[in-house]
């Protein structure tokens, strides 16, 4: 044997491993997003939809995720000469990222192309292609939310609406006269405040005239500045009548360097491709968005907008990250069968894909509400589905991402799997723009100052009643509890309010929508008396086999 070579070359056969999960579409094998877009509104969209499925699905695709995340942006202050540029470096393979998500429109095309169902053909893209990498969807969620805000102000919208709804991408740091497609950022949160915005300090002086429209001159921090190498920032900063929104350019309109200097950029645990920043603002130009003093109702628009993207984003992530869990035990096996064929895991399975499916459900809900913000029941819905929505679903992402790295096992936590980046992305959209307990306070806000909101949701709840008792039975509690809680004790119980309003709601759509044997699961494992918060409970009866079936791709 030791003079035989084939002993040292080959030791073992490599058996019982899942093939790569790579040159698949993902449309194709959803079968519960295919049914939401029909279903909410996108079905003249489906061509386009299973083409770019089949593209997010491609190895040479999946494989500018790893490689944007592997190569962190880099801050250059200054050129070998001394002259401040404040750039930052990408690795190509996040502008190639950046390039998909503008061309397909991404970024605006509900806007550029409004008609019915453009939200949620919008949002059947944008779930497919932050499947492929999360990160870089920042900017283009910022994007996408700015045009709501800078419609306050006709003559800026009319001045830079057109370049920020362009499907065209510039990463060049250049003045935006010369580009043809505009990215937006968003400056809000300070030191001392974070969420609490009036507490900013940052001051805004008018060069000549105040009011609407007018320039002014920012000076101040910001202590988190998402993607600081966009064309524009939607800034909130004092001004002599109080907070108010401004539009602040990187370059100024004769062609010299706004002085928004970036200090540092932030060393996150996630959201590693797209770079965050601190700001100095040294008297940058600015033009003020809306009434002075408003800058919070002005703005507010755009924070509805990308905390709905947060939805779709989690959602997106829960997705990726069940089915990597059931493409893994559909191949492997251990302790004398297939993995996805034994009780144990087939509980946890099911109970995955269960979120997965409940997640999106709910997102698709609200961006058919989104599309008819003419109809009153839809309107007043988003304004209270939204935080519930971004409350429940980006919470619940990151217990979900462990579970199913969980299920993989050893090979999970190894960073040539894309579970660690789901895992390290997953807590991102729970904290950002807004954590859970503004989120609930934002609940409580419009309930408060608009009281319809509350029966237009308890309005939505009543289309799946009489179709599951353990339902009828959760809401008529949920619906109680608010009545009989004196309303100073609501902010105290208020994450109490906002899980049981997100399973409700959840639920309500299932019943409606899903196969019986999902919504049956769901209204058993999540309404019933146990524990929602782990995973793998699902109580006897429950059809995991047919959940399962239902969620894994047929690769």
């Amino acid at each position: 044997m030791t003079d035989d070579n084939r002993y040292l070359a080959s030791t073992h056969d490599v058996e019982n491993q899942p093939p790569v999960l790579e040159n698949y579409n993902l449309y194709a094998e959803d079968q519960a997003l295919q049914e939401a877009l029909n279903r909410e509104g996108g079905s003249w969209a489906e061509q386009d939809v299973v083409r770019f499925g089949a593209e997010c699905g491609l190895s040479e695709r999946i494989k500018l995720g790893f490689d944007a995340n592997a190569n962190k942006p880099q801050l250059r202050t200054h050129d070998r000469f001394g002259h401040r540029i404040d750039e930052i470096d990408f690795h190509p393979s996040y502008h190639q990222l950046m390039d998909i998500a503008k061309t397909e429109g991404l970024h605006g095309s509900p806007w550029s192309a409004p008609k019915a169902g453009a939200q949620v053909a919008r949002a059947a893209k944008y779930y497919l292609h932050t499947q492929v990498e999360a990160a870089h969807g920042c900017p283009i969620t910022m994007s996408f939310a700015a045009i709501p805000a800078l419609k306050h102000q006709p003559q800026l919208f009319k001045q830079y609406g057109e370049k920020i709804l362009a499907p065209h991408y510039d990463p060049r740091n250049v003045p935006d006269s010369q580009k043809h497609g505009l990215t937006v950022g968003m400056a809000m949160t300070e030191k001392q405040g974070g969420s609490d915005v009036r507490t900013n300090t940052t001051k805004a002086y008018p060069v000549s005239q105040h009011g609407p429209g007018e320039a002014y001159e920012l000076v101040g921090h910001k202590w988190f500045v998402s993607a600081p190498m966009c064309d524009l920032f939607l800034v909130l900063a004092q001004a002599p009548g109080g907070l108010s929104c401004f539009l602040m350019p990187r370059w100024q309109p004769d062609g010299t360097k706004n002085p928004l200097q970036i200090q540092q950029l932030k060393d996150k645990m996630g959201n590693v491709a797209n770079a965050s920043s601190e700001c100095e603002l040294r008297g940058a130009l600015g033009w003020m968005v809306g009434e002075e003093g408003r800058g919070v109702r002005t703005i507010i628009e755009m924070v509805a907008m990308t905390r709905y993207d947060c939805m779709i984003g989690s959602s997106s992530g829960i997705r990726q990250a069940t089915v990597q869990a059931l493409h893994h035990c559909h191949y492997r096996s251990a302790f004398g069968a297939r993995l996805s064929e034994q009780p144990l895991m087939q509980n946890l399975l099911a109970d995955l894909a269960l979120e997965s499916e409940a997640a999106m459900t709910l997102a698709f809900r609200m961006a058919r509400a989104f599309d008819n913000q003419d109809d009153e029941h839809e309107r007043l819905l988003t304004r209270i589905a939204t935080p519930i929505g971004k409350y429940w679903i980006c919470k619940r992402t990151p217990n979900h991402a462990y579970e199913a790295m969980e299920v993989i096992g050893g090979m999970g936590v190894m960073e040539t799997t894309i579970m660690p980046r789901l895992l390290r992305e997953s807590p991102i959209n729970a904290i950002w723009e807004g954590s859970g307990n503004v989120q609930c306070l934002d609940i409580l806000r419009a309930i408060q100052k608009e009281p319809k909101v509350l029966e237009v949701f308890f309005a939505e709840l009543g289309k799946a009643r009489g179709r599951d008792k353990r339902f009828d039975s959760f809401c008529q509690a949920l619906q109680r509890d608010f009545k009989q809680t004196p309303q100073d004790q609501w902010q105290y119980h208020a994450r109490q309010f906002a899980d049981r309003m997100a399973l409700a709601l959840q639920a309500a759509l299932l019943l409606q929508h899903a196969p019986d044997y999902v919504a049956e699961a769901f209204s058993a494992g999540r309404l019933e008396a146990r524990n929602p918060m782990n995973y793998g409970g699902l109580p006897k009866n429950v059809n995991v086999s047919g959940i399962i079936n239902r969620a894994t791709p047929s690769l």
